[in-house]
């Protein structure tokens, strides 16, 4: 099984969006050194595939001469791990000659745009959504692929439609993420969605997708879709992904995931240490983690939807009880109303079609379910 390193260069940040949790205008630069060392740990750490993700903060703050550096030393000193890669980003800080050296090395690209530019503006900040079109344009200029997210907050979940019709108007891919209370923040439920509004809103984008799938991607449905079909979750809410996902902070710090770098207490060593699996294993994060893998088996063990969604994200569900373990997911009713819908949904398809061709979208066909179940990435 592939395992997943985030590599955090700062939590520094330009922008300063309202919901923000992950940025920290005195976070450090990243010296290329930690690199040099993330190579030595993962040398001999595990023998399968691996990920690196450039997250922040903002990546690109680390400059075009430390990925000038970075690239080569995760691909040439880790090739037997056929390492993939790639970055998130505002794209503020993209250059021509940064973006060729992205499309190099085949770098897809994730950035975040809330939708229309007022709307996006008023979330994250006066002239935000002008500075990310502009990177992304010298992104295409490049050949970059670039899928954007948009954040989904107490505000914006009222103006779904405009969102969705943004994306689709503008032939952009489109994630859509709730906003999420935070371990860090004062006042954690400010932007956050309630459980029931995300999983109306799923089932929203659901249903336009059908209706759109030639003209958009909604990578939170091809997800979930093939969750089901497959019984099993495909991306990192709806999987146990202690053991197979680290983060690596600009100290070098290892922790579970880039959402809890910064705070000292969910760090699980440090790459200059060079751990084993079974060393961080030990570390107190890792035993919390798997405390909680061990609750949602007990908690979960009926629900039918389970396999699939594993209790859903450990970051969420501990956050609203200060770190401990006293709940899954809040976003588990969201779960359980889409996969409902999913599986109902698809069940009836193939209960009525008079054969298994039926079950699949021929042009000029209304897309199905089970097309989008199969649909390639």
């Amino acid at each position: 099984m592939a395992f997943h390193v985030m590599l955090i260069p700062t939590l520094g940040c330009p922008s300063n969006c309202s919901y923000c949790w992950s940025s920290d205008e005195g976070s450090p630069l990243m010296d290329i050194e930690v690199i040099e060392e993330v190579v030595k740990w993962l040398k001999n750490f595990r023998r399968e595939p691996v990920t690196f993700t450039f997250h922040g903060g903002e990546p690109l703050l680390a400059g075009y001469d430390f990925y000038r550096k970075a690239l080569p030393m995760l691909t040439e000193g880790l090739s037997h791990l056929k390492p993939a890669l790639a970055l998130q980003s505002n794209l503020w800080n993209l250059t021509d000659e940064m973006a060729e050296l992205f499309h190099e090395y085949n770098i897809p690209i994730g950035s975040s745009i809330d939708g229309p530019q007022e709307l996006n503006d008023l979330q994250r900040g006066a002239g935000y959504f002008e500075k990310t079109m502009r990177g992304y344009e010298i992104a295409k200029a490049h050949n970059l692929r670039v899928s954007f997210i948009s954040t989904i907050t107490s505000y914006s979940i009222d103006h779904k439609e405009d969102i969705f019709n943004f994306f689709l108007d503008k032939g952009l891919n489109l994630k859509i993420h709730p906003a999420l209370p935070s371990l860090r923040d004062d006042r954690p439920e400010k932007w956050a969605i309630s459980p029931k509004q995300y999983g109306e809103l799923l089932i929203y984008l659901l249903d336009r997708y059908l209706e759109n799938v030639e003209d958009i991607t909604v990578m939170n449905i091809d997800n979930l879709c093939k969750s089901v079909f497959l019984r099993r979750g495909t991306v990192c809410t709806y999987v146990d992904c202690m053991g197979d996902t680290f983060a690596v902070g600009p100290d070098g710090s290892i922790y579970p995931c880039y959402r809890f770098v910064g705070m000292p207490e969910y760090v699980m060593g440090n790459v200059r240490d060079h751990p084993t699996v079974e060393e961080l294993a030990e570390s107190a994060p890792a035993r919390l983690l798997e405390d909680y893998k061990e609750y949602v088996d007990e908690e979960c063990s009926q629900c039918e939807y389970i396999k699939f969604c594993r209790g859903g994200c450990p970051y969420n569900a501990i956050t609203p009880h200060n770190g401990k373990i006293k709940g899954l997911d809040p976003h588990c009713t969201a779960y359980k109303m889409i996969f409902k819908e999913i599986t109902e949904r698809a069940n009836k398809e193939f209960s009525s079609a008079p054969n298994m061709g039926m079950l699949f979208a021929r042009p000029k066909e209304k897309p199905t379910i089970m097309s989008l179940m199969l649909k390639r990435s």
